[in-house]
């Protein structure tokens, strides 16, 4: 099974550009036909937040005419830049997404199951966590049943070393931490948000974050790091389930010179 991740296309209403700097729904509609070209193709797409740029209806319908050309199935999830109430009026035929409250959603996808948990707080940009979310969390773990898991979050819950991001990190991790530990069929804890791809185990298992669509937020790790993002090359992350094993792929979006011989 092979499972691709998108993440923080922060789509935009038509003609216009993200932080007026490129052309996001442009960069979303390359992705979407970087996935559409895969050989094989992904069985399913997650999209891991960030979904638009300010949470307008508008966006939502561009987002909706761009996803219309994704060729395999796709699971979306607020990001803190979404209007979960907006995401989830805009896309009624995505009826895992809770009408109203926070965006969790768990399902079969056999051989996996994801998990999907909203760490987002309404008009701000950091994660946070309750204890209704982590009841939440732990009886759909448990539901799982053992069936190998992904359990996606906006916020990654780790300090990634880039100030300025660790500010909107999702916060008291270790009570996600508590209950993600406790199952050990989480292959992938899989995350948006920094713009960037970063790995670190974490509660007994791997967590991942997915670069951008967009623009990449720069890889600067001294303590007075100013905000600042590049266009580098976006990408998309897959992970190919195989053998009892996950795999992860890093798979750059764009035109490069190649193939060149191998020996």
């Amino acid at each position: 099974m092979l499972v691709a991740q998108i993440s923080d296309p922060h789509v935009r209403p038509t003609g216009q550009r993200y932080k007026d700097a490129v052309d996001s729904n442009r960069m979303f509609s390359d992705a979407i036909d970087h996935l559409n070209q895969l050989d094989p193709r992904p069985d399913l797409v997650l999209i891991t937040g960030d979904l638009v740029d300010e949470g307008q209806q508008s966006e939502y319908d561009s987002l909706r005419n761009l996803l219309a050309a994704l060729e395999p199935p796709c699971l979306l999830m607020p990001g803190n830049h979404d209007d979960r109430e907006t995401l989830a009026r805009c896309f009624p035929d995505h009826a895992y997404l809770p009408r109203r409250g926070p965006k969790h959603f768990a399902m079969d996808w056999p051989p996996l199951c994801i998990v999907a948990f909203d760490t987002t707080v309404p008009g701000d940009h950091h994660g946070a966590v309750d204890e209704a979310g982590l009841a939440w969390l732990d009886g759909a773990l448990e539901a799982a049943r053992g069936a190998p898991t992904l359990v996606l979050m906006h916020h990654p819950p780790i300090v990634t070393g880039i100030p300025y991001i660790d500010k909107y990190m999702c916060r008291e991790p270790e009570r996600i931490e508590a209950v993600i530990g406790r199952f050990s069929n989480v292959e992938r804890v899989l995350c948006g948000h920094v713009h960037r791809p970063i790995v670190q185990r974490w509660a007994g298992t791997l967590l991942a974050c997915c670069p951008s669509t967009a623009t990449q937020i720069a890889l600067n790790l001294r303590p007075d790091a100013p905000p600042a993002s590049f266009r580098e090359p976006p990408a998309c992350l897959l992970h190919r389930w195989h053998d009892g094993t996950l795999v992860t792929h890093t798979s750059y979006i764009g035109r490069f010179d190649g193939p060149y011989p191998f020996a």
